[in-house]
């Protein structure tokens, strides 16, 4: 690689307040590859996007204060411009003595997102190379992520290796057993989810909202909880397909808003949601229920809170199963999680040096999962 110039899609999609980022873990998650470029002696430039700009230049969604941050992590220059293409990118690269070059956010482009063959060449003309470490944007088929590497000597990065390797690992030849975790809202957003981790996995245990759809179909009284009617019958299906190996909580933490210093109540599943209230939380006893199952694990993939885990009086659930899957790495469990509102969870409560692996695509890796193919991994190179 020694001089070669690299074009390299990052996922530098990070929250940002106030011109400063807020949450650099997604920029950290890319230095090793960065820094394996560097000692390689290539001149790396990055790309990737941040927010959703809609096609255009919008000052809310430049890369200078992603810029501010790499280089305080890099411990060294950070070249950043205010375009993506065109000769500046090339001077830029040519000037280049040890540091690297940011290139301006790729949405600012309408070409990014329809992977416009012209924007795609653009982008590819001044480089030599492509590595793709973006494996939070790889069900993506933008112009970053596959064409480029339709144009380019193309490899995966070290996070994106990580990541495929992690989650080939969970689906394919778990230790067990493998107990999955699933939350969210919707079970219409993760059948295909359930129904490939049903294949795989020697429990589920499913909380979150998703959870009072199997309440209904089991002719329990739900309140004012979620509820995806429309799936009653694929839920009744599935639990009759899992038997007891799909878990779901036995108590919850039910409110009548979503709300901090709403009033809160603990009740049975099998006993009913009171009339006007919502459940918003698991309760004890399904904690110490999951918690059973977690303990024995060898391996655990979890996505997904337990709750509305934002509210501290509906984050306790989420609080018990991640303190859950901690203990269990801790004790030599291959632990996964994947992505998304898991990850906001396990860094809120300062665990996130105790799980395995933490996956940096909530969206990319339950397609993953799902076992659908993702375009920004199909189109890189198997060696």
């Amino acid at each position: 690689m020694r001089g070669k110039k690299v074009l390299v899609r990052v996922d530098f999609n990070v929250p940002v307040k106030d011109g400063e980022v807020t949450d650099d873990t997604r920029i950290r998650r890319a230095l090793p590859t960065i820094r394996h470029l560097l000692s390689e002696g290539a001149r790396p430039a990055l790309i990737s996007h941040l927010g959703r700009p809609k096609g255009e230049p919008d000052p809310k969604y430049a890369m200078d204060p992603v810029a501010t941050r790499l280089e305080e992590l890099l411990g060294g220059h950070v070249k950043k411009l205010d375009t993506a293409v065109g000769p500046e990118v090339g001077e830029a690269l040519d000037g280049l003595d040890g540091g690297v070059v940011l290139l301006e956010n790729s949405r600012f482009y309408p070409g990014e997102t329809e992977n416009d063959a012209g924007f795609a060449g653009e982008l590819a003309a001044p480089f030599e190379a492509y590595v793709n470490d973006a494996f939070g944007a790889a069900h993506r088929a933008h112009a970053t992520t596959v064409g480029v590497a339709e144009r380019l000597p193309t490899a995966a990065g070290l996070l994106m290796e990580a990541e495929i390797d992690y989650l080939d690992g969970v689906l394919r030849d778990p230790e067990r057993p493998f107990v999955a975790i699933l939350g969210g809202a919707k079970v219409s957003d993760k059948l295909g989810v359930i129904e490939s981790l049903l294949g795989v996995a020697d429990s589920l245990l499913i909380g979150g909202a998703m959870c009072f759809t199997f309440f209904r179909a089991q002719g329990y009284e739900i309140g004012n909880s979620l509820v995806e009617d429309d799936y009653l019958e694929e839920a009744k299906r599935l639990m009759q397909e899992a038997g007891d190996r799909l878990v779901l909580p036995v108590d919850v933490v039910v409110a009548d808003a979503i709300e901090e210093g709403s009033e809160t109540q603990t009740v049975r599943v099998s006993g009913g949601i009171p009339s006007g209230k919502m459940g918003l939380d698991i309760g004890p006893e399904s904690v110490d229920l999951f918690r059973g199952r977690i303990s024995d694990a060898r391996t655990i993939f979890w996505n997904g809170p337990m709750g509305v885990f934002e509210v501290d009086a509906f984050a306790r659930g989420t609080e018990g199963v991640a303190g859950a899957v901690a203990e269990a790495s801790d004790g030599g469990a291959t632990s996964v999680i994947g992505g998304g509102d898991s990850v906001a969870a396990v860094n809120k409560l300062g665990l996130d040096d105790r799980m395995g692996h933490i996956s940096t695509g909530g969206g990319a890796s339950l397609e993953y999962v799902e076992g659908k193919e993702l375009p920004g991994v199909a189109v890189l190179p198997d060696k």
